[in-house]
């Protein structure tokens, strides 16, 4: 199924890959050429000698600052301290991966920003997918301008799957879910007549609560949309407390924000740089306090630092876990009880500058059974 109207058209600069190039080239040092030259200056004399451009960011790697903290400051043991030591840059996902399944009595969620939906599943995007084997997949920034041929193999798994594309601007943003349980309802739209044509929700009605699949609207490279990210958020908030009224909500997405000094690895050189902007971290803080939403990660993981779900693929900023936190399941506080587990899935780089993001919940008893009857009837 997808949803795809006709709208205004959004700025080039407001492209993601221009905003991400604005936060990386606050990451490192103030310009490129300094970055450059600080990585020759810190090398070794031998690797001074050495011409490439690989030399120049290992040399950069090992004297940089940040990550020999996100090393220190990770759990022993955790897949976070274990990421801190060795970021790599691979183009394409492992090929061996595992992943623990749900619980009885319980869905496992998983949002993914995949930078391309058909470069993605080229660099081995499904292979993830099936390790992972969640029960709901929410995708964004899929960059169709119509919805994939039919997938046997991907329609086996995930027998409901919802795409909705945008006309504004051919090859932008775009969201999709994918599950395996029959939602009651599905929307596309929320109510926001400037946003609402580029394809960054979905939104499924389930027995006892909802899913707000969604991409965030980007502030651009100069700020060029923050106006109109603060207008839409306005907006989505009203929008999910109308859902509040009815039932709980899972949000969960791209939400295009870091929103606390904790969740980027250099806070103090992006304050002007979209994504860490003091308006949107008050209109994302705001969301979480007046309807008293939590942003599960965090509440899971109070103390975690160096921990991100999105690494440019410039200035190795993988390598040196320069990353951002812009990926979220948030919820009504009335789901917080069925919470087991919500994590990042930071060994799964390759496939997009972003790494997936995981929550398990417990689920209402007619979900879990329309769960069963799918999983039996498609196998």
């Amino acid at each position: 199924m997808t949803r795809a109207r006709a709208g205004p058209q959004p700025t080039a600069d407001d492209e993601p890959a221009d905003a991400r190039d604005a936060r990386d080239a606050a990451a490192d040092t103030t310009t490129p050429s300094k970055r450059l030259r600080s990585a020759k200056e810190q090398a070794p004399a031998s690797a001074k000698k050495q011409r490439s451009s690989q030399a120049a960011d290992t040399a950069s790697t090992a004297s940089d600052p940040s990550a020999a903290s996100a090393s220190a400051s990770a759990p022993a043991g955790s897949s976070a301290a274990a990421d801190a030591v060795v970021h790599p840059t691979n183009t394409t996902l492992p090929t061996a991966m595992a992943f623990a399944r749900a619980p009885a009595g319980s869905l496992k969620l998983v949002s993914w920003n995949v930078a391309g939906f058909n470069a993605a599943v080229k660099k081995g995007m499904m292979r993830y997918i099936e390790a992972e084997d969640a029960d709901i997949v929410c995708i964004q920034e899929t960059k169709l301008s119509s919805q994939p041929a039919s997938d046997t193999a991907r329609s086996k798994l995930y027998p409901h799957q919802y795409w909705s594309v945008c006309t504004a601007k051919k090859g932008y943003s775009g969201t999709a879910v994918w599950s395996k349980v029959k939602p009651i309802s599905v929307r596309y739209t929320i109510g926001d007549k400037d946003l609402d044509d580029e394809g960054r929700f979905i939104i499924l009605e389930f027995e006892e609560w909802f899913l707000v699949a969604s991409y965030i609207v980007n502030a651009g490279q100069q700020l060029e949309r923050l106006a109109l990210k603060h207008d839409h958020y306005a907006k989505l908030q009203a929008f999910l407390k109308g859902l509040q009224d009815t039932k709980p909500v899972v949000w969960t997405g791209d939400i295009n924000v870091a929103h606390n000094e904790v969740d980027l690895a250099r806070p103090k050189t992006n304050t002007k740089t979209a994504g860490f902007t003091p308006q949107e971290r008050e209109d994302f803080g705001r969301v979480l306090t007046e309807l008293d939403m939590l942003d599960t990660f965090r509440d899971r993981h109070p103390d975690a630092t160096g921990r991100y779900t999105y690494f440019s693929y410039r200035f190795a900023c993988r390598s040196k876990n320069l990353g951002w936190r812009l990926d979220y399941f948030v919820v009504s506080h009335a789901l917080k009880d069925r919470i087991l587990d919500a994590d990042i899935r930071s060994e799964v780089y390759g496939a997009s500058d972003h790494v997936p993001i995981v929550l398990v919940m417990q689920t209402a008893k007619k979900d879990q059974s329309s769960r069963v009857h799918a999983l039996t009837r498609h196998k």
